[in-house]
C-alpha cells in the first residue's frame, strides 16, 4: 500500500500541481490587456526567416490560449488536492505525521493552495473579463512565481526530510 500511495503522492505532483505551475506561470502573457491585441507578425508581409503568413508573433496576447491556461489553473488545482490527501495517507500509514518537514511541507502546501484559489484564480478571471493595464498581469506573474517558489521548497522538503527519522 505504500507504493501505491507514494506513486499516486508524485505522479499526482508531477502531472497536477506541475501543470498548475506551468499553466498559472504563462498566463499573464497572454492574457489580454487594455487597448487590444497587438496585430500577428507576418499577417501581411511575405514571410521571412521561418515566419509563415500568418503567424503569431511569440510575445502576442491570446484571449484563447489564456481562456484554456485558466481552465487548466482551475482543473488541475482540483485534481490537485490528491497531493496532499495521497501524502497525508502516506504519512499516517508509515507513521511520520508528527515529523517537522511533514508539518512544514503541509503548511506550504495549504498556503500554495490558499494562494491559488484567493489571488491567482480569480485575478486570472478578472483578467479575462475584463482587461486591465499591464501592471496587474505583472502582478498575477509575481503571484504564480511565488507559488511555484512555495511548490519547490515543498520538493526540497520532500527529498531533505530534515529532522526525519530514519
Amino acid at each position: 500500500m505504500e507504493h501505491l500511495l507514494l506513486s499516486v503522492h508524485v505522479l499526482a505532483a508531477i502531472v497536477f500541481v506541475g501543470g498548475s505551475a506551468v499553466a498559472t506561470s504563462l498566463f499573464p502573457r497572454f492574457a489580454p490587456v487594455a487597448g487590444g491585441v497587438p496585430a500577428a507578425v507576418g499577417d501581411t508581409a511575405a514571410p521571412s526567416g521561418g515566419t509563415r503568413p500568418g503567424a503569431r508573433s511569440p510575445g502576442e496576447r491570446n484571449p484563447a490560449v489564456a481562456a484554456l491556461l485558466h481552465r487548466i489553473t482551475r482543473g488541475y488545482a482540483v485534481a490537485g488536492i490528491t497531493v496532499p490527501v495521497a501524502g497525508i495517507a502516506l504519512a499516517l500509514l508509515q507513521g511520520r505525521m508528527g515529523e517537522v518537514w511533514i508539518t512544514v511541507a503541509m503548511l506550504l502546501t495549504a498556503a500554495a493552495g490558499v494562494l491559488l484559489a484567493a489571488q491567482i484564480y480569480p485575478r486570472q478571471r478578472d483578467a479575462l473579463r475584463e482587461p486591465g493595464d499591464p501592471g496587474g498581469l505583472r502582478t498575477l506573474s509575481m503571484l504564480a512565481g511565488i507559488y511555484n517558489l512555495v511548490w519547490a521548497v515543498v520538493v526540497v522538503l520532500m527529498i531533505v526530510r530534515p529532522g526525519a527519522a530514519e
